[in-house]
């Protein structure tokens, strides 16, 4: 079944995006929660006419993301962390706590925006992956050290 996003979906694609589906993940999910509509021919006019008229925006929101990923640029992150003996780290570091980290340095990020290449569970260097725009993507290089 094809659908078409109302709303970025992590996984899945962004506003506007022609994706296929299941069935029952279209109908008992995304159509319900107001995240996608039927990609029906009428449905699928209407949003490229919309996408036709929102394309200076969408190159403004482009540029802002790129603009922000530059204001980025090398940042390094220290999160600290209770740390055992052997170096691994008592839980793990969430999206949340690099997303407050950028907060404090006045980067204003969601945390459902951000993502690990690997899972952060012991002390040391790592990349995180902040999703700016569809096409502007920031790798942030980030530091586990003990607390």
């Amino acid at each position: 079944m094809e659908v078409i996003l109302k709303e970025d979906i992590q996984g899945l694609g962004y506003k506007n995006d022609f994706v296929k589906v299941k069935p029952g993940y279209a109908r008992n999910y995304l159509i319900p929660k107001g995240f996608a509509i039927l990609a029906s021919p009428s449905n699928r006019k209407m949003i490229e006419e919309n996408i036709r008229q929102a394309a200076h925006k969408a190159e403004k929101v482009k540029q802002d993301a790129e603009a922000l990923s530059v204001s980025i640029g090398e940042l390094a992150l220290e999160i600290p962390a209770k740390v055992g003996e052997s170096g691994k780290i008592f839980g793990a570091v969430t999206t949340l706590q690099i997303s407050d980290a950028l907060k404090e340095k006045g980067f204003d990020i969601d945390r459902k925006k951000i993502s690990f290449k690997t899972e952060v569970k012991t002390s040391g260097d790592f990349v995180a992956v902040l999703d700016l725009h569809k096409e502007v993507k920031h790798e942030l290089q980030f530091t586990v050290v003990p607390a």
